[in-house]
């Protein structure tokens, strides 16, 4: 039988070089990002759906939901597309809160939407979720707050989630710095450039969808 993955943020970064493996290896794809006409490209090239939109809007995640029952169900959702909230990265102390409230609406309602849509169907076929976090979840980096609070409370419902759910795998994944338009967002082009590239965070997420260890929290070497 062939396996259905849904992958959000898949026109660029780690979703799109996730999605290539993927496709490499038969897997039907559904990929969404907000960019029509980048998603586009990378679903005539992988022969995959695209439905663009932002993952904030009920009618797009409805529209995702029916893509999945067209398919037939859902093996792997991966929770991909991350906003990074105000730039410059504020301090805390100055940080816009209708900013940050967008931010969690991207970072932390969307996938938990996402994931409750998808739910019957992975319970079904014994399917796996994939959230992909950051090390701002867990460390305390200066200007970092507003995201890296997004990413913690990600990571907080992948953890219950993951107890919630025992026929659902569920990793949470801390993928490193990678050269990413956000990053670049972030830091700069230069410091961006000297951080490896997305693709090399494949491996181990193919590791976690093809093995399916304990559900948890991961680290890329």
């Amino acid at each position: 039988m062939t396996k259905t993955a849904l992958i959000t943020g898949a026109s660029r970064g780690l979703g799109l070089a996730l999605a290539r493996s993927l496709a490499a290896d038969g897997w039907r794809l559904i990929l969404t990002a907000r960019g029509a006409r980048a998603l586009e490209a990378v679903a005539d090239e992988l022969g995959a759906d695209a439905l663009a939109g932002d993952v904030r809007d009920p009618a797009h995640r409805e529209r995702l939901a029916r893509a999945v029952r067209r398919a037939g169900g859902l093996d792997l959702l991966v929770n991909n597309a991350s906003g990074l909230g105000a730039v410059p990265l504020p301090p805390l102390a100055d940080y816009p809160l209708d900013t940050l409230e967008e931010l969690f609406g991207t970072n932390v309602l969307a996938p938990l939407a996402l994931i409750q849509a998808a739910l019957p169907g992975l319970r079904e076929r014994r399917g796996a979720i994939v959230n992909i976090s950051s090390d701002a979840a867990v460390e305390a980096y200066e200007g970092w707050g507003g995201y890296g609070a997004t990413k913690a409370a990600l990571e907080r419902l992948s953890g219950v989630l993951a107890v919630e759910e025992p026929a659902v795998a569920v990793w949470w994944v801390d993928p490193g710095e990678m050269n990413t338009a956000m990053l670049t967002a972030a830091v700069g082009a230069e410091e961006a450039a000297t951080a490896p590239g997305p693709e090399t965070v494949v491996p181990t997420l193919r590791r976690l969808i093809d093995e399916r260890p304990a559900s948890g929290r991961v680290g890329h070497p």
